[in-house]
């Protein structure tokens, strides 16, 4: 059992004050810019090498990958179940949703949980890099003709997802969409089914 103080045990607005705190320290004169017009936050991760962001009103708990339980015959980006405080909760490879590649899994990943009509559900990243903030100084535009940096962002699934982009200190960030990802009808239709499935073959079983 972990012991109290542990990360594990932290909540999502601690994780994400700890963060802020430690980039704040290392970044003179930012406090008095937090809330200047134009000033875009969220939280930052990664999913294979694409840096993305999401704003905080759409991520509800950021968690350690628990346990999954897979389920025979369901979507390949659907990992499978994870047992969260007693709620069976859908756990969706972001990366394998969206590049068809599934991700390497390791220790250190997280999940993020996002609202979803019917029940939330939460997509797996590579890395999280805490709170990000953008300046609209710092926007760049997508549709943008041979920048290599921004062409990731903008091609494939990500350009149904991503809203726009910024560069900051040599990294390009897409700002993501996890609230359309939970309106989109194949991602919503598979996670919300999943319970579901799990419960009627758990019935049939011996």
């Amino acid at each position: 059992m972990p012991e109290e103080g542990t990360p594990m045990l932290q909540s999502p607005f601690d994780v994400l004050v700890d963060y802020e705190r430690r980039s704040l320290a290392h970044v003179v004169g930012l406090p008095e810019q937090l809330d200047a017009p134009g000033l875009w936050r969220g939280v930052g991760y990664r999913i294979g090498a694409r840096r993305l962001a999401s704003g905080f009103g759409e991520v509800l708990e950021i968690l350690p990958l628990p346990q999954v339980t897979t389920v025979p015959g369901s979507q390949p980006w659907l990992l499978g179940l994870a047992n969260v405080r007693g709620n069976l909760l859908p756990i969706v490879d972001l990366k394998q949703f969206l590049e068809g590649e599934r991700t390497v899994l390791h220790e250190s990943q997280r999940i993020l949980l996002v609202r979803q009509p019917g029940g939330d559900v939460a997509v797996l990243i590579d890395e999280l890099y805490g709170q990000r903030s953008f300046h609209e100084q710092h926007r760049i535009e997508l549709d943008a003709e041979g920048d290599a940096a921004v062409e990731p962002l903008s091609q494939g699934r990500y350009a149904n997802f991503v809203e726009r982009a910024y560069r900051l200190d040599a990294h390009t960030w897409g700002i993501f969409s996890l609230d359309r990802l939970a309106r989109t009808p194949e991602f919503r239709q598979a996670a919300s089914d999943m319970p579901h499935r799990i419960s009627t073959t758990s019935e049939v079983e011996p």
